[in-house]
């Protein structure tokens, strides 16, 4: 599929969105060698997503992961930017709000300014990687490539063929994971993928332990981190956005005709309905002063 010319380019990952999910993603790329480009339409957003890596760039010093020179290094490896005709790479990764018909726009404006050679990777995890190849014109050159949270931590990375996804461009994908020093897991696109269907009742079933009154969620993050758990699941939906998770939730309830087992929580969709997000608002099951 792709020319010798242009697998021997200069390889350049470009991230859209600057968000917690798109920064970490962001990062992870600058710190595997590869020229970076994070993109925002938000000024805003892109300029926190600075800060936000400058801070997690920090944490790894002190943990003496890196030192000083490879913090300077990696920082200068992205390149930061809210104009879209910037986002010119070997592959795109988009991790923007989680709205299909959002992800189709970008991808369809994106491929104005790349070659027929771009490979457009979606870090969805609740929508059909099928469904977005469907409304684009270069569906073989769609993925999915589904990071977790935090990215600059968390090893796995579930690749996603959907239908019509071309292999070589899935191997190519699978092959970055690695180089990234990420754990890939190549599966079929289908609902949840796998994590997340095997994950939704992990959140779901401790939602009912509080609506159904048999512990808080204090106590059940407690004694679930006792048992082992590094994060218990309403500090990790906290961290990864109520709004997200619940997203999720209502993405595979649908996808599995309403059954009963994917049903989505009261307690979620009121604290969305409070704008009560988690850490990226200040509160969400706990509250974070310092946002």
């Amino acid at each position: 599929m792709f020319t010798d010319n242009y697998k021997s380019m200069t390889t350049t990952i470009c991230v859209c969105g600057a968000g917690t999910m798109g920064s970490g993603i962001a990062q992870v790329a600058a710190q595997s060698g590869f020229d970076t480009i994070l993109y925002d339409v938000n000024g805003t957003v892109v300029d926190n997503a600075k800060i936000s890596i400058q801070k997690t760039l920090q944490y790894l010093i002190d943990k003496n992961k890196i030192t000083a020179k490879e913090k300077e290094a990696i920082f200068n490896n992205i390149k930061f930017t809210k104009d879209i005709k910037d986002c010119n790479a070997f592959v795109i990764i988009e991790a923007i709000i989680e709205k299909e018909e959002a992800k189709v726009s970008l991808f369809n404006e994106l491929a104005k300014y790349n070659n027929e050679e771009v490979i457009f990777a979606t870090n969805t995890s609740s929508f059909s990687v099928s469904s977005i190849q469907e409304k684009i014109s270069f569906p073989e050159r769609v993925v999915g490539m589904h990071f977790f949270n935090p990215a600059y931590i968390m090893k796995l990375v579930e690749v996603v063929k959907g239908v019509q996804t071309n292999d070589e461009v899935a191997k190519t994908i699978f092959d970055i994971c690695k180089q990234m020093g990420k754990i890939p897991v190549m599966c079929k696109d289908a609902p949840g993928f796998i994590v997340n269907r095997v994950a939704r009742h992990f959140y779901l079933e401790s939602l009912k332990i509080v609506e159904e009154g048999i512990a808080s969620f204090e106590q059940v993050d407690e004694i679930l981190e006792a048992t082992g758990f590094k994060m218990g699941p309403f500090r990790l939906m906290d961290l990864i956005g109520i709004d997200i998770n619940l997203a999720v939730t209502e993405s595979l309830y649908a996808a599995f005709d309403k059954a009963k087992r994917f049903e989505p929580s009261q307690i979620q969709i009121e604290k969305l309905k409070r704008n009560e997000l988690g850490k990226k608002t200040g509160k969400g099951f706990y509250i974070y002063p310092d946002k």
